[in-house]
């Protein structure tokens, strides 16, 4: 059977997506499945190699790269052992819990030439793409706003550790704020934060939260984050220099909660299986989305909020 061989580590909530890209993607296959909890194992047992221990799935070899969904303070360890390994991983964002953690991963992946790919979904995105499209040609942007609104509950399933800030980070911020920056890094180029407003829960979890942004050119971004909100609404609004103003649906014609994350992860696969094959060649084919730089953000969101930095 050819293809690019890929094992997936962690087979949470969010795996689902990826174990239906890598049946959809061209090139591609499913090789290894790794999660700590054996009783989510056996619908695998049988087609491919089957692990407790990421350590075991990579010492057995016979893979070409590694996707790793794991809860977040996962992500370092195991991304780590990966690269270590000499294999390009696909990891879901966030990157790490903290920046320096990136850029640690970051470092390792250059030192070693080992392509690191961080996972933002929404860049996938058929309306987000077609906003790049329609940009194109177009006026200088004024602003940026990404709106992120769900009910977090609705999606953890059995994944609790969403909801433990010591696990995932923090709350809103830190997990769905990475996709939300990358939109505003995509669509108007690298910001920094100039101000936070943070409402937390009684455990302290973050569950809304509005940040404004700066960027070069005087370009503005502001993004708006809730994990409380009854349904579901994610879109993107663009204003330019000249008053026209563009927006991105990022759930239209996808109808059900997270029913648009199926194309986007096709889209990262895809998007995956193509840096692999320029990677060696130098300069970005070696890199993937940049995902320390959505962990910088998110720390200077947290920071300007215990400051009282409202911009």
């Amino acid at each position: 059977m050819s293809g690019l061989r890929v094992g997936v580590i962690g087979l949470g909530v969010i795996s689902r997506f990826y174990l239906a890209a890598l049946e959809r993607v061209p090139g591609v296959r499913l090789a290894a499945v790794c999660d700590r909890d054996a009783s989510v194992l056996p619908g695998f047992e049988g087609r491919v190699g089957c692990f407790t221990d990421h350590r075991a799935m990579l010492s057995a070899g016979g893979l070409d790269a590694v996707v790793v969904t794991v809860p977040n303070d996962l992500h370092l360890a195991i991304c780590r052992d990966a690269l270590r390994a000499g294999l390009p991983v696909c990891v879901e964002k966030p990157l790490a819990l903290r920046a320096s953690e990136g850029a640690e991963l970051a470092a390792l992946a250059a030192e070693r030439r080992v392509p690191l790919f961080t996972a933002f979904h929404r860049r996938y995105n058929t309306a987000v793409r077609e906003l790049c499209r329609a940009l194109d040609g177009a006026a200088p942007v004024r602003s940026v706003t990404a709106r992120y609104f769900e009910l977090i509950e609705e999606h953890v399933g059995r994944d609790r550790w969403y909801l433990d800030p010591e696990r995932c980070g923090g709350g809103c911020v830190a997990d769905n704020g990475p996709n939300a920056y990358d939109l505003l890094r995509l669509l108007a180029g690298p910001m920094a934060v100039d101000g936070a407003q943070v409402v937390r829960d009684g455990a302290g979890v973050d569950r809304q939260a509005v940040l404004e942004l700066s960027g070069a050119g005087g370009v503005r971004g502001r993004i708006e984050l809730d994990w409380s909100y009854p349904a579901e609404l994610k879109d993107v609004t663009v204003e330019l220099v000249d008053g026209s103003v563009l927006r991105a649906d990022l759930l239209a014609g996808h109808d059900g909660f997270k029913q648009s994350l199926w194309h986007e992860y096709e889209g990262i696969v895809a998007g995956f299986a193509g840096l692999l094959a320029g990677a060696g060649r130098g300069g970005d084919a070696d890199r993937g989305p940049d995902g320390v730089d959505a962990l910088r953000v998110v720390e200077a969101a947290y920071l300007a909020e215990r400051a009282g930095v409202r911009g």
